[in-house]
């Protein structure tokens, strides 16, 4: 997927549809000043409003890239230093996007919403758990990825290894079977 800047480069990464409770306007907010890039992928309904924050803060290290297919969803991923999920509403249940970075290994970065964010993404092992609606702290846990490589590939490498042991398609098969025999397995009656 091509980049506006050099193709070394790492960033900080978000895809996924622009709705109120992503929390753009947060990750807005902590990208400034920064000396890493970030990359927007997707669209959506705050699309305009969010480009219109971007340039009344003069955000020259933000980069929206608009819809993008899945091959290039998986080549950003693969190049950026973490996924970001800035949500900062309980719409937000699971946050598909936190799985498909950790299939790539990159460490996680999103917001303590007590839904499935935090179950997918654990705290200081395979990312870092913001408060929500905290652009400081987002800001923070970014500058800390950022200063710190060796930390951001152990994660990564720590949220791949959770993906294969709690969301790979063999495992989720395997739990759902053993559910469903469960579930129909004939139960004795007390008489």
């Amino acid at each position: 997927c091509p980049l506006p800047f050099e193709d070394r480069e790492e960033f900080f990464l978000f895809v996924g549809v622009f709705r109120a409770y992503k929390g753009l306007h947060i990750l807005l907010e902590a990208a400034q000043n920064a000396s890493f890039k970030v990359v927007i992928a997707g669209r959506g309904p705050m699309e305009k409003r969010l480009k219109a924050q971007a340039r009344r803060l003069n955000l020259d290290n933000v980069f929206f890239l608009g819809h993008i297919s899945d091959e290039q969803k998986i080549d950003l991923m693969r190049r950026c230093r973490a996924v970001v999920l800035p949500s900062h509403l309980r719409s937000e249940a699971f946050g598909l996007s936190l799985l498909e970075g950790a299939m790539q290994a990159r460490p996680l970065i999103c917001t303590d919403l007590h839904t499935g964010t935090s179950f997918v993404n654990i705290h200081e092992q395979t990312g870092i758990v913001v408060p929500s609606g905290d652009p400081e702290a987002l800001r923070a846990a970014m500058d800390r990825l950022w200063d710190n490589p060796s930390l951001a590939r152990s994660m990564g490498q720590a949220a791949r290894n959770r993906f294969e042991t709690h969301f790979s398609g063999t495992v989720m098969g395997e739990q759902y079977f053993d559910l469903y025999s469960g579930l129909a397995a004939p139960r004795a009656h007390a008489g």
